[in-house]
């Protein structure tokens, strides 16, 4: 039997990147996957690629700072497929500047996606895991989230405040049968990285013992194995997953 069998998972920022592959390795494990981001396009190729894989998949264009649309979609998931199992926040934006130079546009904008989105969500699919007793809530925290790093203060903020819920959420929601765990990753070769030096992105390889970036399917293993019954003991932790950069 697949690991995640006949559970309806909802992954936000699933179209690319780290989403990506956590709902392409959430379809090969049996998951219903439902596909949420913020460009049709992007969400529909997903959908295509999670069906491809034999998955029952759906696809939304969400965006995460916009309540409204959050419960449409979980309506929708509820009156399509009955219920939602496992909600993956990985939705998610950076906007990096200095402290002195960081405008309060950026510093809003990463505050609004990265944790009032989480937030959003969260909030939208809770009462229906408590009503049925079960449920796995899985945040994307980040390295940063814990050490910080330069030029990130409305990322490390964000972040940090995801590891907040997750300790918060466990406590009041674990009473009702629900887990809420963090992910917590390094560098990953994602497209959030395109904009970067190639400079930089050589002393951040450099800066892991294991002397390369992440892959996304290296996250997507963990979220997996997090939503699966295989974690049930598992409750308000932060997985760091950075190749042990922190070390």
């Amino acid at each position: 039997m697949k690991r995640l069998e006949g559970k309806i998972s909802l992954i936000t920022g699933a179209a690319q990147g780290i989403g990506l592959a956590t709902a392409l390795k959430f379809a090969r494990e049996g998951a219903a996957v439902i596909v949420c981001d913020v460009k049709q396009a992007a969400v529909d190729d997903a959908v295509r690629q999670c069906e491809a894989l034999g998955a029952p998949a759906a696809g939304f264009v969400v965006d995460v700072t916009q309540r409204e649309m959050v419960d449409a979609v979980v309506a929708q998931v509820h009156e399509r497929f009955g219920r939602i199992d496992v909600l993956v926040n990985n939705a998610g934006i950076t906007q990096d500047a200095r402290l002195q130079k960081m405008t309060l546009e950026q510093f809003d904008r990463v505050i609004d996606v990265n944790l009032r989105g989480v937030f959003h969500c969260a909030q939208a699919v809770a009462d229906g895991m408590v009503a049925q007793g079960s449920g796995v809530i899985l945040n994307a925290s980040s390295v940063v989230g814990i050490y910080g790093n330069f030029g990130q203060t409305n990322y490390a903020a964000s972040k940090f405040g995801v590891i907040g819920f997750t300790k918060t959420w466990s406590r009041e929601l674990g009473p009702k049968g629900i887990r809420v765990n963090a992910v917590a990753p390094g560098f990953i070769a994602t497209p959030i990285l395109d904009t970067m030096p190639a400079k930089v992105i050589e002393d951040m390889e450099r800066r892991v013992p294991l002397h390369r970036l992440g892959r996304p399917e290296e996250i997507a293993n963990v979220y997996a194995f997090l939503a699966s019954d295989e974690a049930s003991y598992i409750n308000g932790a932060v997985i760091e997953v950075s190749g042990g950069m922190s070390v």
